[in-house]
């Protein structure tokens, strides 16, 4: 079972970042210890879309996070980003991983279905992520997944669980006493003005702070 960094995951949202400064936002959420970062960009055309991603992965490995692709593995192989995470519409478990390696982080999103999160990790997926968590300015019609399925999860699946939707710095602590292994954020860190403090206001499994 490949091993995640450990830290804060942090998509970014073409509606909270510019396009002036979404390059400079990822190297501060990466600088200040954000351990993947997720490129989840779907409103620009595809020449934009491939420039955006070979600056970014740029930034964030300059500053040693791994850095994730949205739902398009064939970006993701194009500018060498670290893996990809995808829905249940988007490409297989296995395409990814023959697209992309063996050393690729792959990813699903799972929703609240635990017997598809197991499918997953049958299939090759290195973490399943759960959630909307609570609700989320991001995707707001988004349905609540209850926090206990983390535990439940956690009795049936041995890959890491991520959880996502609504999580900020204030109720992450009950995510992680709930079950997850790693939080992912988009508003929490992305539409606040200081990127570096966001991120280090985060109380993650493991602090002893």
């Amino acid at each position: 079972m490949k091993r995640l960094p450990s830290g804060l995951y942090v998509i970014t949202d073409e509606r909270l970042m510019s396009r002036k400064n979404f390059v400079a936002k990822i190297a501060e959420a990466a600088a200040a210890g954000a351990a993947i970062i997720q490129l989840r960009e779907k409103a620009s055309r595809i020449r934009d879309r491939l420039e955006l991603a070979k600056e970014a992965v740029k930034a964030a490995h300059a500053h040693g996070a791994k850095f994730v692709i949205n739902d398009d593995p064939e970006l993701a192989a194009a500018i060498g980003a670290d893996g990809v995470h995808v829905g249940r519409d988007d490409a297989r478990v296995t395409a990814c991983r023959a697209l992309l390696g063996p050393e690729a982080i792959v990813g699903v999103s799972c929703y609240g279905d635990i017997d598809l999160a197991l499918r997953m990790e049958r299939e090759g997926a290195d973490y399943v992520s759960f959630g909307a968590c609570f609700k989320s300015p991001t995707k707001p019609k988004e349905e609540i997944v209850p926090l206990s399925v983390f535990g439940e999860a956690r009795k049936k699946i041995k890959v890491p669980l991520v959880a996502i939707g609504g999580i900020d710095q204030a109720n992450a602590g009950s995510v992680f006493a709930a079950g997850a292994d790693m939080v992912s954020v988009v508003s929490s860190v992305f539409a606040r003005a200081r990127v570096a403090s966001a991120v280090k206001e985060f109380k993650l499994k493991g602090d002893s702070k």
